[in-house]
């Protein structure tokens, strides 16, 4: 009899510890990324119960991107991100701390690299001097490659103490929401949005930031230099996707993420002002202009608008690219078509191969515009989203413009 009751107690010793063990730590955490080189991405993150479900928030500025697919078993923790090919491998530590691997897949191989999440951490980076210099204002900007090669920039920031947010906006697009300090006359900056990790560091004095440093995932480090300038603004000598000489339309037919072809040809399109989007699922500022469609597309689809996302994968392998493309589908509530034409992002003639009518495609995203007679009436490279405050809403001005104008002809 003794044997059986101590039988019972331990059975109950180990349910109720397996049990403490299926919940995470409310509150925040701080959670660094760490860089072959030592360089640390820090970022932090929110677990809170909703709904009596764990689900994480992960803080840049202003936006809380919202993380909804946090299992547990055991001791470990899988938390996978709602877009991107991007996941966490962890494991619960005494502390409260969580340590594993962020995992993310790029064109060639899976990316690892080493995770810490402390708990019990809101703040982001450690104050230990007086604030002695100020970020706020436009800055022109030049980042330097490893290989000497120059490419231009404008940052934005804004500043209250010695808190810093802002973005940094290039031909291509900007570098989304942006979290950091200055910390006596040194800047740090970062963010982390499952796809990239980002972590900017400077030194300012008055209107001059030197000494730049740009730590992006497992990319080689950048050199960056400004200069405070309230006119600050982009060459416009970039090389921009245009329509080839003699071509006017548009020709394509791609499965969407349902195996259905669709076509430019069909019904559906004939007689509505068209949006293309050209996109990528692995692309942050790609979700940025994804909700901004789908939103756009509800408010006009029934003024006789039609948009199409044209998704340039990391792979040929149909049902993994439509697992990656169905997350923005899903979190966006995107009632447009997406396809998935047959090439990879990193093929060197995917233009050639998909849409022959135009030149080289250079940014994603790429937006172009269709009159209701299927002619190209316009072609946008890049997209600034609303972590660029002014150049965003000044974005939404002119792309209704246009919309509003096509609708008219």
């Amino acid at each position: 009899m003794k044997q059986l009751i101590f039988s019972v107690i331990l059975f109950f010793l180990f349910f109720a510890c397996a049990t403490a063990q299926t919940k995470l730590r409310t509150g925040w955490y701080r959670a660094a990324v760490l860089r072959e080189d030592g360089a640390e991405i820090l970022f932090n993150a929110e677990l809170q119960l909703k709904n009596g479900k764990q689900v994480m928030y992960i803080r840049n500025a202003t936006e809380r991107l919202l993380v909804d697919d946090v299992r547990v078993k055991g001791d470990s923790v899988h938390i996978e991100m709602p877009f991107f090919e991007s996941y966490f491998r962890l494991q619960m530590q005494p502390d409260g701390s969580l340590k594993g691997k962020w995992l993310k897949a790029g064109s060639a191989k899976l990316l690892e690299f080493p995770v810490t999440f402390e708990h019990g951490q809101k703040e982001r980076f450690a104050i230990n001097e007086t604030t002695t210099q100020n970020a706020a204002g436009r800055w022109q900007v030049v980042f330097t490659r490893p290989n000497g090669t120059e490419r231009p920039a404008i940052a934005q920031f804004q500043q209250k103490g010695s808190a810093v947010t802002g973005t940094f906006l290039t031909p291509s697009g900007d570098y989304r929401f942006l979290e950091g300090v200055v910390n006596g006359n040194d800047l740090q900056l970062s963010c982390f949005d499952g796809s990239h990790a980002y972590y900017f560091t400077a030194t300012i004095n008055g209107n001059i930031i030197s000494n730049g440093k740009f730590f992006s995932s497992a990319s080689p480090v950048e050199l960056w230099r400004a200069e405070r300038n309230n006119n600050a603004a982009l060459p416009d000598t970039t090389p921009v996707t245009q329509l080839k000489p003699g071509e006017s339309k548009l020709n394509f037919l791609f499965k969407d993420v349902n195996g259905k072809f669709v076509s430019i040809n069909d019904a559906r399109f004939k007689n509505k002002v068209v949006v293309i989007q050209i996109m990528g699922s692995w692309c942050p500022n790609c979700m940025d202009e994804s909700k901004f469609l789908s939103s756009f597309y509800k408010e006009y689809k029934s003024k006789g608008v039609e948009v199409i996302a044209l998704a340039y994968e990391y792979s040929t392998d149909f049902n993994r690219s439509k697992a990656s493309v169905q997350k923005f589908i899903n979190r966006f509530g995107i009632q447009y078509p997406v396809l998935i034409p047959a090439v990879t992002v990193s093929d060197e003639q995917r233009t050639e191969k998909t849409l022959p009518q135009l030149t080289p495609i250079r940014s994603f995203p790429t937006t172009i515009f269709l009159t209701k007679s299927g002619n190209v009436a316009g072609i946008h490279q890049g997209f600034f989203g609303p972590g660029t405050g002014s150049f965003y809403e000044e974005f939404k001005v002119e792309f209704y413009r246009t919309i509003r104008s096509l609708l008219a002809d």
